[in-house]
């Protein structure tokens, strides 16, 4: 019998625990949307793990991943969703040459543990998911190096207007690289729609890697705007959508915030056409 799974992650309170550290304020409340659309589509609450702040730590988000992954067979449905803090690492090859930049998010405990890199899931996917199993993929975080800058908004200017940015700027070589290779992949960052032709996944991003992904005070409430349109989506459809519906609706809602923030989703070409979670 197919099996529905999800694993929810939400970092506000990054290290060091309470006031300090580059902590966010929607992230949480990203992860509770999230749960709860999950169970409007059809995911049992009792297949549904939650981790948060200072449990969402490296070596715990990889349990749960464990968890998730280890034993999936043809037609189960599996969810990864993160949000959080996002940043780029330099890939560095054997003769420490530049090999690319590896996309990652930031665990609660990031300073003593590091990062997880998009190399980390893909060799935890090629190694458990099996034929057939449909993977979501969801990370309301940002993917670019470009916005190193604006760290500072994190506190200042970008607060006082309920405006975060979920950015923790890379060190100065890993942004050096990132820059130069937005500048040199400028065509491939302007698609929406990308197909990748061997992935075991459906990957959803909340921006393009040259952009950032917001949060602020929605209806009362810290948010992240993808997670907000996406889970809005959802809801309105019971998750009844295809890939290609859903990215198109959230990119619509998303231009009504007014940020320079475009949803991007990754997967084989037949996965857009057909529903999500299926």
């Amino acid at each position: 019998m197919a099996t529905k799974k999800a694993v929810v992650v939400g970092i506000n309170d990054y290290s060091p625990v309470g006031v300090g550290g580059p902590d966010l304020a929607g992230c949480v409340n990203d992860a509770r949307d999230m749960a709860n659309t999950l169970v409007i589509c059809g995911f049992s609450p009792a297949n549904i793990r939650i981790l948060t702040n200072q449990n969402a730590t490296k070596a715990n988000i990889l349990r749960y991943l464990k968890w998730l992954l280890v034993g999936c067979k043809a037609g189960d449905s599996l969810v990864f969703y993160y949000s959080g803090h996002g940043t780029q690492v330099a890939n560095f090859g054997p003769e420490l040459e530049i090999d690319g930049v590896d996309e990652a998010i930031v665990p609660h405990d990031y300073p003593a543990a590091g990062y997880l890199k998009d190399d980390d899931f893909k060799a935890l996917f090629d190694e458990h998911i099996k034929p057939k199993v449909n993977l979501e993929v969801i990370f309301d975080c940002c993917h670019s190096g470009t916005g190193t800058r604006d760290f500072n908004a994190f506190v200042t200017e970008a607060e006082t207007a309920d405006l975060r940015v979920r950015m923790l700027p890379p060190s100065l070589e890993d942004e050096f690289y990132a820059v130069n290779r937005m500048l040199m992949d400028e065509p491939m960052a302007m698609r929406a729609l990308v197909s990748v032709a061997n992935t075991n996944h459906t990957l959803w991003a909340a921006c393009k890697d040259a952009q950032l992904s917001y949060e602020s005070n929605i209806g009362g409430l810290q948010r992240g705007h993808f997670t907000y349109c996406f889970c809005k989506v959802l809801r309105a459809t019971s998750g009844i959508i295809t890939r290609k519906k859903l990215d198109a609706q959230v990119k619509t809602a998303l231009l009504n915030f007014g940020q320079n923030q475009t949803n991007q989703v990754e997967s084989r070409p037949a996965e857009f056409s057909q529903n999500i979670f299926q």
